[in-house]
């Protein structure tokens, strides 16, 4: 069992405490760590039972749309997702999903809007999705080059959309297009796009390593109502970051999670395992490895919840979300790296659990901004503040 201390910080209130022993206790009997052989039925089992356990009503904002709050809280978003994300990184993503996919509803939609979709995701009976990323624009938003048009009381797209989790599966996807207000970022606006409308399409299923449904989408004169569309035309942009900026840290929290269950299996390991007539953990090399694994989890901890608090609290957290961005992904995947060593040869085999953390954390350290995309958003900050 991972140490619990950290609850105890000044971060946290007593009701994350709470809320996070109640998870605990449900993720225990009711998420699996059996191999599954159909991917899409059983996100949907997860989503529908997040749903059910009363979970996903912390991913959407507005107590009358199902929220569990009138405001997303960062803090109870981050330990949802580190506590799933060490029983089932699949578990985890259903989760993140549903608050990624809804959060600029949640954050920017009309009464309307968040009528229509916000309960059925907090009830786990609507797949929410976020298509922002395209084949040459990912990090590059401001070269996106899917459009949208408006004619008369409709705004039509055209373009495509890739590397989009819940691809395939979604009942609906906030997508962002090129509206032509004003050159780059400035440009781009925000739409709800059903499953099923016409012109719009499942192109390509994509299989990655830790599998979980993902897709490349095209629209192909995707009518739609202007009334679908997110906030004020040209603030596309605007709404993806600041949603980013929320989801953003509990990408840090889910590679805790990961992180705190590669330290668990391996001193389960060290201390089971006898080499030479004694335990694995006797050897100073396993001593001083565990050693750097536990600092390494407790200093993205620091950060991670730092930039939790810090948003909370109504401040704005770009660089600190950055930063315990690139921290816990970064060194989530040197302590599983670590715990997979300790295990040797039993740690490559397929399904085992160290072997699952090691092809589950490497995406983490790509979506939602790479690392590299993270340090330059700190630098930029940092530059930005020596301006001020």
């Amino acid at each position: 069992m991972s140490d619990k201390r950290y609850l105890d910080w000044p971060f946290f209130e007593s009701r994350h405490a709470e809320l996070q022993r109640e998870l605990e206790a449900w993720a225990r009997a009711h998420v699996s760590q059996d191999v599954h052989a159909d991917v899409d039925a059983e996100c949907r089992s997860l989503v529908a039972a997040l749903g059910d356990g009363g979970w996903l009503g912390h991913a959407v904002a507005g107590t009358a749309y199902g929220g569990c709050g009138d405001t997303l809280d960062t803090r109870a978003l981050c330990l949802i997702r580190e506590t799933l994300a060490r029983h089932s990184g699949l578990a985890d993503f259903a989760f993140a999903m549903q608050g990624l996919g809804s959060g600029a509803i949640s954050l920017h939609g009309t009464p309307a809007q968040k009528a229509a979709y916000l309960p059925r995701v907090a009830r786990g009976a609507a797949i929410a999705a976020f298509a922002l990323s395209e084949p040459e624009a990912g990090s590059d938003v401001a070269a996106m080059r899917c459009a949208a048009r408006v004619e008369g009381d409709e705004a039509v797209l055209d373009g495509t959309k890739t590397w989009i989790s819940n691809g395939g599966i979604a009942d609906f996807y906030v997508v962002f297009a090129r509206s032509g207000e004003a050159e780059g970022a400035r440009g781009i606006s925000a739409f709800i796009v059903d499953a099923g409308t016409p012109g719009f399409e499942i192109a390509e299923r994509i299989d990655v390593i830790a599998p979980h449904p993902l897709a490349r989408l095209e629209f192909r004169a995707c009518r739609i109502p202007l009334a679908q569309r997110i906030g004020e035309a040209g603030q596309g942009f605007k709404i993806a970051m600041r949603t980013l900026d929320v989801f953003r840290t509990s990408v840090a929290a889910a590679a805790l999670g990961m992180a705190r269950r590669a330290l668990d299996e391996a001193l389960q390991q060290a201390t089971t395992r006898r080499m030479f007539k004694q335990r694995l953990a006797d050897f100073q090399l396993t001593q001083a490895s565990l050693a750097k694994m536990a600092t390494t989890i407790d200093s993205a901890a620091l950060l991670t919840y730092r930039a939790a608090w810090m948003r909370d609290q109504g401040h704005n957290v770009t660089r600190e979300a950055a930063m315990a961005k690139m921290m816990a992904t970064e060194g989530a995947q040197q302590v599983i790296d670590a715990a997979v060593q300790m295990f040797g040869g039993r740690g490559v085999v397929s399904e085992q659990p160290v072997e699952r953390l090691y092809r589950e954390i490497r995406a983490l350290r790509i979506y939602e901004g790479a690392t590299e995309v993270q340090q330059l958003i700190i630098a930029r900050e940092l530059l930005k503040d020596l301006q001020d």
